[in-house]
């Protein structure tokens, strides 16, 4: 009898599942992001929530747990139930720089997630103080070697993209500076307008209005080659530093063991969402690149950027405890 009451318990879990799966999503659905509010990921984020939610009938709500380059959000994440009903905006800083950064990780890029889909990504920008003088590249490096570990440059934390292209710039110019890291890219980028730091590596969204107001000055982009929508702006690549490429990039992913019927309901109305001309209006004016793609493309790709990121991170001889 009771091995007729297993077999039949077993039975009804494994017809529930699918049942489960294919009424996806019944209730809410929480975008975990690895940032606070106002900032790029965030950004990306919402437009996301709406869109999604409009598509599939439920809310998407957008959570923002800041903190250690995204460690925060990810390990809340990783633990969470992998019913499709907590999702993190995965980051180049939570997903493919961390793990080599830092010396102790919350969770495993690649173990603990399901890749769902690869978003956007979008190039960093060198910001300066209007009030440290400097107007170029040239200008910057003179004057970091002139007062080597006295100027410093900000970021939105430890681990993120704005971090990493200051520790390569370090790097390949062989100047001393200070890095200060804040909670936030909002934080970040008030204390170069306040001069309480010299430079930034924002990602562009953050930093295009503010350049356009005067309140910092826009000295390059982090791509290989200009931006057609910002043709007058150089690369650091072009200004004496060859090879320099440092892009952020924003993706879905859900706790591993999540169903892979609730994976590619979310990846294809992603793709639906991202393939829309008034949301790719709305992204490439905030400075984005659309990227989508499979799950297994996501994956690939994560697993490039793991290995791009270690190396870099050893160069720069970068640790965070």
């Amino acid at each position: 009898m009771n091995r007729m009451k297993l077999a039949f318990v077993c039975a009804t879990v494994a017809l529930a599942a699918p049942a489960a799966a294919d009424t996806y999503p019944a209730k809410p659905v929480r975008i975990v992001v690895t940032a606070p509010p106002g900032a790029t990921s965030d950004m990306l984020a919402r437009v996301m929530a709406e869109q999604l939610g409009k598509a599939l009938k439920v809310a998407f709500v957008v959570e923002n747990r800041p903190g250690a380059g995204g460690n925060i959000a990810g390990e809340h994440v990783a633990k969470s139930s992998p019913d499709g009903y907590t999702l993190l905006l995965a980051s180049v800083s939570s997903h493919a720089i961390n793990p080599s950064l830092y010396t102790k990780m919350p969770y495993d890029p690649v173990k603990d997630f399901a890749p769902i889909i690869v978003l956007a990504s979008n190039p960093n920008a060198l910001v300066v103080s209007p009030a440290s003088g400097i107007k170029s590249v040239a200008d910057l490096v003179k004057a970091a070697r002139a007062k080597p570990g006295e100027l410093s440059f900000s970021s939105g934390g430890n681990g993120t993209s704005q971090h990493l292209a200051g520790e390569l710039f370090k790097s390949m110019t062989g100047v001393q500076l200070m890095h200060v890291p804040y909670k936030g890219s909002s934080e970040a980028l008030t204390a170069v307008m306040r001069n309480e730091t010299t430079l930034m590596f924002p990602n562009i969204p953050n930093a295009l209005a503010l350049a356009k107001n005067g309140n910092v000055n826009l000295l390059a982009v982090t791509t290989r080659n200009r931006l057609s929508w910002l043709p007058d702006v150089p690369t650091l690549n072009e200004s004496g530093l060859p090879g320099f490429e440092a892009v952020a990039w924003f993706g879905l992913v859900a706790p591993a063991g999540t169903p892979r019927s609730v994976v590619d309901t979310i990846n294809a109305e992603s793709a639906k969402v991202l393939a829309r001309p008034d949301v790719q209006q709305q992204l490439i004016g905030q400075g984005f690149d659309i990227m989508s793609g499979s799950p297994e493309a996501f994956q690939a790709f994560l697993k490039a950027e793991i290995e791009k990121w270690r190396v870099v991170v050893k160069q720069s001889g970068a640790t965070v405890n």
